[in-house]
């Protein structure tokens, strides 16, 4: 069992990643793997298994601050469920698939991955690039797609979609608030199913490691969890009284810095 300041160390974490997941509609999974990694690998786990138990239990954590997050944003009228029924089937498969492929995958191009990933959306939040707004309703068959290719790339960086998916519901003239509200619930089937996936994918690898499902730290799961379900509250409320353009730049910073965060954590790997 890890001793008593790696648990509070978890618990300030999930107090962090809640009130950031009620304040940016994101699961917090982007903000958990680089600190997760860093953790893991001081703690002695191998480099290689770090980034995939870290990916893992950083959405483990997500179901939980996913679940508290939809409901803040529910209770203030922000999600478009239409949206989230149309996208779900696409993200369950990108997800499920994404994972079982990432465990074949050497750990430092996952983290590079990521790295890259986070920086190319603190660009364009800093730049405030959007795509030209389509003006035309998203189809049955255009939400699917971009379903997956959501879950694909989310369950490969443990974003929780928030990222990919207030940037697609911007595209289609859905305004800042909603498109968090709405990104925090897509988060939720990316949770379910990228926890799944990373359990199965690791059963075998970490059999003989104890407090461990597959690719998930189970006390890390818990202490994180119990804290981010009481924070995330408070970061929707603030989300709510927060200007579009304070929200977008502090998307904009917690990107970038977690990108400089994971390019530095390859030499580990």
């Amino acid at each position: 069992m890890p001793g008593i300041e790696w648990i509070l160390l978890y618990l300030v974490l999930g107090a962090l990643v809640g009130f950031l997941a009620g304040l940016l509609g994101l699961g917090g999974g982007g903000i958990l793997v680089p600190l997760l990694a860093s953790i893991f690998t001081y703690q002695g786990i191998s480099g290689d298994n770090a980034i995939h138990l870290a990916l893992g239990t950083s959405l483990a954590c997500m179901i939980i601050s996913s679940t508290a997050s939809i409901r803040a944003h529910a209770s203030r009228g922000t999600v478009v469920w239409q949206v989230v029924g149309g996208m779900a089937p696409g993200i369950i498969l990108g997800a499920f698939l994404a994972t079982q492929a990432a465990v074949h995958v050497n750990s430092a191009y996952i983290a590079m991955f990521f790295a890259l990933f986070m920086a190319l959306v603190a660009g364009q939040m800093f730049l405030n690039w959007q795509p030209k707004p389509n003006s035309k309703p998203a189809t049955f068959l255009g939400l699917i797609a971009a379903g997956i290719g959501i879950g694909s790339v989310s369950a490969l960086a443990a974003v929780g979609g928030g990222f990919l998916a207030v940037a697609y519901l911007g595209y289609k003239n859905v305004n800042i608030k909603s498109a968090i509200g709405t990104s925090a619930a897509i988060g939720f089937p990316i949770a379910i199913t990228g926890t799944a996936g990373y359990m199965m994918s690791g059963w075998s690898i970490t059999l003989s490691d104890p407090y461990t499902l597959g690719f998930i730290d189970v006390p890390a799961f818990l202490a994180i969890a119990i804290t981010s379900s009481i924070a995330v509250s408070y970061g929707a409320r603030c989300s709510h009284s927060l200007p579009e353009a304070y929200l977008k730049k502090i998307f904009a910073v917690i990107s970038l810095l977690l990108s400089i965060k994971m390019l530095i954590s390859l030499v580990h790997f």
